[in-house]
């Protein structure tokens, strides 16, 4: 049950676009360069590179405009959108709503038009098509935003468990062998319990980890369906499936498992709990292989999936395209902003792009190659859900009332069944409110 407030990385931002004049361009006037603004700072270096080596193959000079922190970047968006003034390439931090609303008022160019019809398929096929569905637009959309594809992914991403395996060793745990189901996972909290190791540390202060978490156990206790239903208002949260992904919460802590401080810590700090083996686990995405290595290039660690509550349905986790860039429609030099972006988005310069970051390819061609921990997180790709692409989405007052009161239960004030109660009397309030 996601926080409608995130996509693409997960920050939040409030964009109102208005108009759809015929929008200016912040880049100068020569039909020889383009220009891209992002919010990437871990990626400027192997950005500069990759523009150094299309300038050579093409005499096209390409500038890489890095604004950062993300919140400088979105507002300087937001201006930029208002006056005109976007560059050829950019990215939208938002939901999809922003996201629509940057299309309808004339701000993003749809791939397949720009790309053109013999050169579409051949583009769509060598990317995942779980990047491709962040990016679309479905026909009869809420959002009533032309059909089509209007972002190129330039990277994958996914969260998932990862695990101390020096921490296992030292527990008497198999380090190539971490917890599948729920059983075994409680199991393994025991017994790290009994050796003294801190179990989770995890950015539960950021409360959208906590919400993708119980999405994840969710839609493997009761299905997608049963999920979706309640968004729809068909399935109360006092149903006891959902009162049981409450008290998986309840049941972690009651072992132990979070470490201190945990309900509150941002995720940061978690990350840099478990680099420097403060903790067995941690619930963070594909973007930490980097992250680590940073912290602490010797860290030894392995990636696996939540653990199953459900043997017979397969987990689910978030995921999606990690970033991803739009082409200015109102760019005198969108077609070549488009073939740029087709260039980068090829295999070898995945492939380069993958490595040199420390991030999941879009490219899936660009796989092979992959350092042995990302890789591990590429392989469940086929497992994720997203946002963008789910067909049914909880009012975000819910998801508040929801995420925060699993906060109450890992600090044990609030029971899974008053949770339940509470979550189900604010769906019932605001429903009635959105009638």
């Amino acid at each position: 049950m996601m926080n409608k407030t995130i996509y693409f990385l997960l920050i939040p931002l409030v964009i109102l676009v208005t108009g759809c004049g015929s929008a200016g361009n912040s880049s100068s006037s020569d039909p020889s360069s383009l220009t891209v603004w992002h919010w990437m700072g871990d990626r400027q270096e192997a950005f500069e590179e990759l523009a150094a080596r299309y300038q050579k193959l093409t005499g096209i000079k390409v500038s890489f405009d890095l604004y950062a922190p993300s919140e400088a970047y979105s507002q300087k968006v937001k201006a930029a959108a208002q006056t005109k003034t976007l560059p050829d390439i950019y990215g939208i931090l938002g939901d999809t709503r922003d996201f629509a609303s940057f299309i309808k008022s004339g701000y993003v160019a749809e791939i397949g038009e720009t790309v053109g019809p013999e050169e579409i398929g051949p583009f769509r096929s060598r990317l995942f098509e779980k990047a491709l569905e962040v990016n679309t637009f479905k026909e009869g959309n809420e959002y009533g935003v032309k059909p089509g594809l209007y972002g190129v992914p330039l990277d994958m991403t996914n969260v998932q468990l990862v695990y101390n395996k020096d921490l296992f060793r030292k527990a008497g745990l198999d380090p190539e062998k971490p917890p599948l189901t729920w059983d075994d996972f409680v199991k393994t909290v025991r017994q790290l319990r009994q050796k003294d190791v801190p179990v989770l540390a995890s950015g539960f202060g950021e409360i959208w980890l906590i919400d993708i978490l119980a999405t994840s156990f969710a839609m493997n206790l009761m299905g997608e369906e049963k999920v979706y239903d309640t968004y729809r208002g068909k399935v109360p949260y006092t149903d006891p499936d959902w009162v049981r992904v409450l008290a998986l919460f309840e049941e972690m802590a009651e072992e132990g498992a979070f470490v201190s401080g945990t309900v509150t810590m941002v995720n940061k700090t978690a990350e840099q709990t478990f680099a420097n083996g403060r903790a067995a686990f941690a619930w963070n995405g594909s973007w930490c292989v980097n992250v680590y290595k940073g912290m602490n290039p010797d860290l030894d660690y392995g990636v696996v999936l939540p653990p199953r509550i459900n043997p017979n349905r397969p987990s689910r986790i978030w995921g999606g395209a990690g970033n991803s860039l739009m082409v200015n429609n109102q760019s005198p030099r969108k077609a070549e902003a488009m073939k740029f972006l087709k260039w980068i988005t090829d295999d070898a310069q995945q492939a380069y792009f993958a490595n040199a970051t420390n991030n999941l390819p879009a490219n899936r061609n660009a796989v092979s190659g992959l350092a042995p921990v990302l890789a591990q997180f590429s392989d469940d790709l086929d497992n994720t859900f997203h946002l963008n692409t789910m067909p049914a989405h909880e009012l975000p007052q819910v998801v508040e009332a929801w995420d925060k009161g699993i906060q109450s239960i890992m600090i044990q004030e609030r029971t899974p069944a008053q949770i339940a109660q509470d979550v189900q009397n604010v769906k019932e309030r605001e429903s009635r409110h959105k009638s």
